[in-house]
């Protein structure tokens, strides 16, 4: 009697945790890393990675005989390691050779200038079209290649997606640019077989339109084009029963405007979407509002995860963003990257606060059900202010106390900016501010004295 009740409750149990992964609900690792693979220096990674219980890494590897050898070192540490591939731009040896030698699959830009014989902000842009067969082939093969490694948990792709149309704000005094608007010269995907495809369907050459930015159903199809690869990889990557990851754009909305990628109807098992926040608003409630808005119609069956940029020294801001994430949908972190914890120290404060979201997730306080409303308005948000008229205290040469700003005055909105502009009133100075709602949040602001603009 005993031992039937026993098989009883086995069967139970069985049956129970089948239900539950059929149902989506497999619990995957809380804490990951990227991580690109250097043999010299992976099992001290993986040491590392240990002691800041980081449980998974998504690791960038050249080949799938060094992914092999890499997932045997992570085992003997209890880390999962999951294939970080790039997709539509090139990584690795093929960065060295394949642009040269496959010119025809390089992307075009609204200008007609191809990546291949043209730089797009760096050199290692080097995207392909996502429309060519033979670029299609190209990726699932590299994909296939990589599920054959024994012990591997899953694929999370990168790159999927074209050329920045517009950067994230905070980067645009690197590069001397102001992208208000989507400029031909950074509107990539208009290659000929996409042009023609589209035109087969649709009867007329976006190119020719006025302003191409306003077409949306040249904008979906360029995003639908991009989707299609992601989804080639899920069933690629799914055939072979490993977990399907992503690294995409901080939400679908600012990935469709900014990058072409509707990342919402990607077939996704884990999403981990780079919330960086010093790239957009460099405030912390980037990385909120971003999990908020990807709560919205966001399934059970595709896991929200954050990405977080690490770059300070101190785990004390870090702690800070991961609870923006966690308080606000996110199931899980993914730092970029684990090299930054450098000290034994921030490594133990790390592995106390992962231990006890651990914690938190088993008692199902994590995910978050109710995560709130966001904050649209950008003067109601005080770190953001904060941080303009810094830059504005920046341009003067004083300290932001010293200054004497007055009304900001609304000017005009267009696409997805609006336009202020505030004077230090003891000089008269005038300065344009100028806020972005990418994707339906607040992404990032600008702000340079009214006669530093360049007129386009």
């Amino acid at each position: 009697m005993k031992i039937r009740v026993w098989l009883l409750l086995m069967c139970a149990v069985v049956i129970g945790c089948v239900e539950k992964e059929e149902q989506g609900q497999t619990e995957y690792p809380m804490f990951w890393t990227w991580l690109d693979y250097k043999s010299s220096t992976f099992e001290n990674m993986c040491v590392i990675m240990e002691e800041a219980g980081i449980e998974a890494v998504m690791l960038n590897a050249a080949t799938s005989a060094e992914m092999s050898e890499a997932v045997a070192v992570a085992e003997k540490h209890g880390i999962e390691v999951y294939a970080w591939i790039w997709t539509l731009n090139f990584d690795h040896e093929d960065a060295e050779w394949m642009p040269e030698a496959h010119k025809e699959w390089m992307s075009m830009n609204r200008m007609g200038w191809s990546l291949a014989d043209s730089v797009a902000y760096v050199k290692h842009y080097k995207f392909m079209c996502p429309i060519l067969p033979e670029v299609r082939y190209y990726v699932r093969e590299k994909v296939r290649d990589f599920c054959k490694v024994e012990g591997l948990k899953g694929v999370s792709i990168d790159y999927n997606r074209m050329v920045d149309v517009v950067l994230p704000t905070q980067l645009w005094e690197k590069y001397g640019i102001l992208q208000d608007k989507d400029y031909p010269e950074w509107d990539y995907g208009y290659h000929p077989a996409m042009v023609e495809a589209f035109m087969a369907i649709n009867g007329y050459d976006p190119r020719k339109r006025e302003d191409p930015t306003n077409d949306n159903v040249w904008r979906q199809f360029r995003c639908d084009k991009v989707t299609e690869i992601a989804n080639e990889v899920s069933q690629v990557v799914r055939a072979s029963k490993k977990v399907m990851a992503a690294s995409p754009f901080p939400t679908p909305g600012m990935g469709r405007e900014l990058v072409r990628q509707d990342w919402g109807k990607w077939e996704l098992d884990i999403v981990f979407p780079m919330a960086y926040h010093s790239f957009y608003t460099g405030e912390k409630s980037f990385i909120s509002d971003c999990m908020k808005k990807n709560k919205e119609g966001n399934g059970e069956e595709m896991k929200l995860y954050c990405g977080l940029l690490l770059t300070s020294e101190d785990t004390t801001e870090l702690v800070s963003l991961m609870d923006e994430a966690l308080n606000n949908g996110a199931e899980g972190i993914a730092i970029f990257t684990v090299e930054a914890l450098k000290t034994k120290e921030m490594r133990e404060k790390f592995r106390s606060y992962a231990d006890e979201m651990r914690k938190r997730r088993s008692k199902g306080e994590i995910p978050v059900k109710e995560t709130g409303e966001i904050e649209m308005d950008p003067f109601k948000k005080v770190g953001i202010m904060e941080r303009v008229e810094g830059k504005i205290a920046s341009y003067m040469k004083k300290e932001v106390g010293e200054l004497q700003l007055g009304q900001y005055c609304f000017i005009e909105e267009y696409g997805s900016v609006k336009h202020y502009r505030v004077a230090d009133e003891k000089t008269g100075t005038l300065f344009d501010v100028r806020f972005f709602f990418h994707g339906g949040i607040l992404s990032g602001w600008d702000v340079r004295p009214l006669d530093s603009l360049t007129e386009k």
